[in-house]
């Protein structure tokens, strides 16, 4: 049985919400793999980040930031189930994190790729069929190519589904539902925009959960 560490327990329960005892026996049935841990927890109905996914939000934050040189602002809300969750200081700080990502990565739009309009993935689809290196592949294997490329192209304009700066070894939906974890409540990015000094208001990028 492989040998599990107490920072691996608790890294995995920062992600999942799942007690101490359950994260420790997932990682040994999963031979230290966090991967094949949380499907584990899962499974056995342990992980509460996914329980609290469907829970309503309806307080929240909205937080500003100014990236340095005054020429880049994002405003950003983040949602959560109370007023009480809402005044903690967990809460500012993700709000903060979250912003200062969207910040650092222009090309996002959206918060999920459930977001992203039908119109758009149709172009997206309309682009990438058409390029020259898929003429002569047999149609099957063409399909698979142009999903493939439209699902990486979709998630590049996705917030959540971007490596966090901080800790490129989590995405941002995962910093969220650890912090969900923390909280022990649901906790959402709402919505967001994005300011660049110069930029066409046509051009701002911004982003819409529902």
């Amino acid at each position: 049985m492989a040998e599990i560490s107490t920072q691996q327990v608790q890294d995995l329960r920062a992600r999942t919400g799942a007690g101490i005892k359950d994260c420790k026996k997932a990682l040994q049935e999963a031979e230290g793999d966090f991967t094949k841990a949380i499907e584990w927890l899962r499974q056995k109905g342990l992980a509460s980040a996914v329980k609290k996914a469907s829970r309503a939000t309806t307080e929240g934050i909205v937080h500003s930031y100014i990236h340095f040189g005054s020429r880049i602002g994002v405003m950003v809300e983040i949602n959560c189930e109370t007023d009480f969750v809402a005044r903690r200081e967990e809460l500012k700080e993700l709000a903060d994190n979250v912003a200062k990502q969207i910040a650092a990565c222009p090309n996002i739009e959206y918060v999920s790729v459930e977001d992203i309009p039908a119109a758009i993935i149709e172009e997206e689809k309309r682009i990438e069929s058409g390029k020259d290196d898929l003429g002569s592949k047999p149609e099957a294997v063409r399909n698979k190519i142009v999903q493939g490329r439209i699902d990486k192209r979709l998630k590049e304009l996705s917030l959540i589904d971007q490596p966090y700066i901080k800790d490129s070894s989590i995405t941002v939906d995962e910093l969220v539902k650890q912090t969900a974890s923390r909280l022990n409540e649901n906790v959402k990015v709402r919505r967001f925009v994005r300011f660049v000094v110069g930029e066409d208001l046509g051009g701002e990028e911004q982003g819409d959960a529902g």
